[in-house]
């Protein structure tokens, strides 16, 4: 008898939760029918049910102040050199948009030099074309470099600007920045007079001196070794720059030889621009015993043959 009061019990217990079950399910369809007839009395559509809800096509994000001087990054491939037979280079840094700055080394002795092309990247692309001129023509005749020195080749030290445009476009890095007024010379400066100076596009010095990666990487490669003397590579036709704030004597003295070498002009041409925060100007404050910005012709032509002379100069100079 008890075991059948309790199945009873049991049994009720259960019937009143199915009741309260159903009693909520019928409230829950009476609410969204009640909504949904109120909204069509007031001539609205129906709110969405969840999944009929696609992506928020407007987010709210905070405004930021762009930076006028950026160039937003693009993914061209920059001009590829193949050097079958020769030595591989080192990856020595990497651009702002991750591409590969690279280095190349000839010879064992104990004199080291350095030439740097590409720094303004495509608005001087033939600066980058010469001393792939040059890197293969040593590979083919080693005795190019004398047996007492060392010479490396920075063959493009701005690839984001060299693979953006052959042209006034690809003359600064991805910030803006005109590499050439990046390093921390004595004299850097993010702005300078423009009387005189390139002014087809903004740019800017950077943010401070060495700002960049790419200036930071050549800056610690130099820094690094002990540079006897170097070449930083420009163009167009103002001639050979000697290093230092005033020219120390051993780059004018460079200087001289190269341009005789060449047939470039020395002392440059003038235009009245003054230049601020160059790789010359750094990197004899820092160790180098002379530096020169040299000019091609144009922006075309590589001046291979005079080049070569030049370099036979560089390789020979002593300090």
């Amino acid at each position: 008898m008890r075991r059948k009061q309790t199945h009873a019990w049991v049994y009720l217990i259960w019937g009143i939760n199915g009741l309260a079950l159903l009693c909520l399910s019928a409230g829950a369809a009476f609410y969204v029918a009640s909504n949904q007839a109120a909204a069509a009395d007031n001539g609205a559509e129906p709110p969405p049910s969840p999944t009929q809800l696609g992506a928020p096509t407007s987010y709210f994000l905070p405004t930021l102040t762009p930076n006028p001087f950026y160039t937003p990054p693009v993914f061209e491939t920059s001009t590829p050199f193949l050097l079958l037979n020769g030595p591989a280079p080192n990856i020595i840094g990497y651009s702002l948009a991750g591409r590969p700055i690279e280095a190349y080394s000839f010879g064992v002795g104990e004199r080291e030099y350095l030439i740097v092309a590409g720094i303004h990247g495509g608005y001087e692309w033939n600066t980058i074309e010469l001393v792939d001129e040059l890197i293969t023509y040593i590979v083919a005749h080693p005795e190019a470099i004398p047996s007492d020195a060392k010479l490396y080749i920075i063959r493009n030290m701005n690839p984001d600007g060299e693979a953006r445009a052959h042209g006034v476009d690809g003359r600064v890095n991805n910030n803006g920045v005109d590499l050439n007024r990046n390093f921390p010379s004595e004299n850097w400066a993010a702005d300078w007079n423009r009387d005189g100076c390139w002014v087809y596009l903004p740019t800017t010095g950077g943010l401070y001196g060495g700002s960049e990666p790419e200036t930071r990487t050549v800056m610690s490669f130099i820094t690094s070794r002990k540079i006897t003397a170097m070449i930083s590579y420009h163009s167009a036709a103002l001639g050979v720059f000697p290093g230092g704030v005033p020219w120390t004597e051993d780059s004018k003295r460079l200087s001289k030889s190269l341009a005789k070498a060449t047939g470039y002009p020395y002392p440059p041409v003038d235009t009245g621009c003054i230049y601020t925060g160059t790789l010359a100007d750094w990197a004899v404050e820092n160790g180098v015993g002379a530096s020169v910005d040299m000019e091609l012709r144009d922006h075309k032509n590589t001046d291979f043959a005079e080049n070569l002379k030049a370099l036979n100069v560089l390789l020979n100079f002593m300090p």
